[in-house]
Parts: C-alpha cells; structure tokens; sequence
C-alpha cells in the first residue's frame, strides 16, 4: 500500500519532492515487508485437525466405540476404546484421516476433589 501511494505522489507532486515522498514510501514499504516477515517467520501452521491434539471436546452422540465430539464449535468424528457418554469431556491424542482418537479426560470437578482428600 506505501508503494502504491509514493508512485502516486511521484505523479502527483512538484519535482524534487515528488521523489522524497517516493523515496520515504518506498523505504517505509520495506519495513513494513520486514516486519510482517519477521512477525510469522517461524510459526506453526495453525489449520487442519493436527491443530485439534491436546485439546479438549465434550461428547454429543456417545463414544463407544465411534461416536461425534464438538471441539471449537466443531463437530468430528472420534473414537474412545474406554467409551464416553454424552456430554462427557474427552481429550484428543491423535487422529486417524478425519477420525479423532481420544480418551476420557478428568474433569476439573475430579481434580477439585483429588486435591482436597489426604
């Protein structure tokens, strides 16, 4: 966007500051390259169900052993060799094509009352 504004003020403006304003955009231009490079050099790809492992969904047809868990708003398919009820918490581990491997998770009610007895 810098380096389009600094050609139109190379066409617009009076000679010797026609290209100042050409010049100063363009380097402005190349920071703002410079800083977006630097910005996402190095970052995970952030899409795809890999994204999903770790993560947490809540089971809506149950787990035994296929059923369908809501992650982020989104429905999947899963798969629990424990088994999981409706509206349990599961925990994804791994994925097979589009099909979730996941396992009960221990929900933060358990870990309250693990952590109040002796």
């Amino acid at each position: 966007m810098l380096f389009l504004l600094g050609f139109v003020l190379l066409l617009l403006l009076p000679s010797p500051w026609s290209w100042i304003a050409f010049i100063v955009c363009l380097l402005l231009f190349w920071l703002e390259i410079a800083f977006f490079w630097r910005r996402v050099r190095g970052r995970r790809v952030q899409v795809g169900s890999e994204t999903l492992i770790g993560k947490r969904g809540r089971v809506v047809s149950a787990c035994r052993p296929l059923g369908q868990i809501v992650v982020d708003g989104e429905r999947w398919e899963a798969r629990c060799a424990a088994g999981a009820g409706v509206g349990e918490t599961v925990t994804i581990v791994s994925r097979d094509g589009l099909l979730l491997v996941v396992e009960k998770s221990v929900s933060d009610h358990d870990l309250e009352r693990d952590d109040h007895e002796p």
